[in-house]
């Protein structure tokens, strides 16, 4: 006497054996677990080439900035017209109006020899200006966009070093003005500077600076930095007369346009 498998009934109620079906069973599992996994990893390796992280949406911000001083019309840069409410002394509102736009350059020569220097380690790969005065004329400010040619780390390097040297308000390291003849700024040179500015970015390859002083020529023997010269109750002439507050506000108000102008750029497809 022999035994053989178990039967059961299929739908015509034949015998079948039982084992047939376990066995197609298992195997229909094991082609779900094979598609599930590669559905699974399919998503994975799509998101990772999408660069939808963080990281990826950063790096592509900042490459993007590093291109704008060629690709971004200057008037998105440098705008004809910058409002500063509350930038005033007091948070008085402020309107500066530009007067002068430098051609872009290199940086041969457009800083003192020792902020050259220190400036040094990230290159440059183009430098912006433009010169602003205020609404009744009496101030004028240059702002500046140096493009270098840092990557990521290096940036965040020279921003720990200012900060912790307090670089930018070294009054030896003090950014040159942009003088424009026949405006209003013509008299604007090295002896007029009363207050400035200077922020290395991490996000961008880019360092912004400004400096101010008055429009009638007068020269300043005693520069302040704009970080203490819009401080409350300051008794120094570029503090009372605002001019750190003239170096503050456009450069602040040029950065965000840089970021917006960034984002903007990174945005668009390629």
């Amino acid at each position: 006497m022999s035994f053989g498998e178990p039967e059961g009934y299929d739908d015509d109620a034949r015998p079948r054996p039982l084992g047939r079906r376990g066995r197609s069973r298992a195997v229909a599992a094991g082609v779900c677990l094979v598609l599930g996994m590669g559905l699974i990893g399919g998503a994975v390796t799509g998101s990772w080439l999408a660069g939808d992280s963080d990281e990826a949406r950063a790096h592509t911000g900042f490459a993007a900035a590093g291109s704008m001083w060629h690709s971004v019309p200057v008037d998105r840069l440098f705008p004809p017209t910058v409002q500063g409410r509350g930038a005033g002394p007091g948070g008085a509102d402020r309107t500066w109006t530009r007067v002068a736009v430098a051609p872009d350059s290199g940086c041969k020569g457009a800083f003192d020899p020792l902020l050259d220097k220190v400036l040094a380690p990230v290159g440059c790969r183009r430098l912006l200006r433009a010169t602003y005065t205020d609404a009744t004329q009496s101030h004028v400010t240059t702002v500046g966009l140096l493009f270098t040619k840092a990557d990521a780390t290096r940036m965040a390097s020279l921003a720990r070093r200012f900060d912790r040297e307090h670089l930018d308000r070294r009054s030896d390291l003090m950014p040159r003005t942009h003088a424009a003849k026949d405006t209003v700024a013509d008299g604007f040179g090295a002896r007029q500077r009363a207050s400035w500015t200077i922020s290395v970015l991490t996000d961008a390859p880019v360092v912004v600076y400004a400096v101010s002083g008055w429009a009638d020529g007068r020269t300043v023997d005693t520069p302040q930095p704009a970080e203490e010269a819009v401080r409350s109750g300051t008794g120094t002439a570029p503090g009372q007369a605002g001019l750190g507050h003239d170096a503050k506000g456009l450069a602040d108000r040029v950065e965000r346009a840089l970021r917006k102008n960034a984002g903007s750029a990174s945005e668009q497809p390629s």
